[in-house]
């Protein structure tokens, strides 16, 4: 017997007993830890809020930026703790808005927000946040793996825009007149231009 029809008859025979496989295994695991983590990374509310909070205390200096990145998924959590709890319901569009134009119009104005305000701020942002991802969850999802993947979404993010903006910014070194302090004043007035879209919109429909 050839080489090659040699390896056509193993293939045959290997085919023959194979079983079914298992394909969603992993799914079946961490499907939901996926589903936390990446629902809100494509929900254009929970992106703009997210990176204009972070933003804002990456131009606060790494003194407030490393406090948010505990205090912020901590809120997630406890968001969507307080929506699978009780009956509260997501708050209305218009209110994502008005978020978003608030923290646009903080980053604009490179006010010099305490740490303990900030976060107030984050925590406050982080529960409103998690109450709207939990509209996702259905009966058969796990909680604690959902819940697990939205606190690692939300420090990721928060972690890597604050790093971003301080690198940029270098708040320590250069007054907030410099050409970098500028451009993040102006990122703050783009924001705060979107909220104000959005809320028109929400208002329109």
């Amino acid at each position: 017997m050839s080489g090659r029809l040699r390896t056509v008859v193993l293939a045959a025979l290997l085919l023959t007993q194979s079983h079914i496989a298992h394909a969603h295994i992993v799914s079946a695991r961490l499907g939901d830890f996926y589903a936390g983590a990446l629902h809100p990374l494509l929900t254009l509310q929970d992106v703009l809020v997210w990176m204009a909070l972070g933003l804002l205390a990456g131009s606060l200096g790494a003194a407030s930026g490393r406090w948010l990145i505990v205090v912020f998924p901590l809120g997630l959590c406890a968001g969507l703790a307080l929506a699978t709890t009780t009956s509260i319901a997501a708050l209305p569009p218009v209110v994502d808005a008005a978020t978003i134009l608030l923290l646009g119009l903080l980053l604009a104005a490179s006010l010099r927000i305490p740490v303990a305000l900030l976060c107030a701020i984050a925590f406050t942002l982080g529960v409103m946040r998690g109450t709207a991802n939990a509209e996702e969850l259905v009966a058969q999802t796990d909680r604690l793996l959902y819940a697990a993947g939205l606190a690692c979404a939300g420090y990721v993010v928060i972690t890597l825009v604050t790093a971003v903006a301080l690198s940029f910014r270098r708040p320590d070194t250069e007054p907030t007149s410099s050409w970098r302090g500028i451009t993040l004043r102006a990122v703050g007035g783009w924001v705060a231009a979107v909220g104000l879209m959005m809320a028109g919109l929400s208002f329109a429909t």
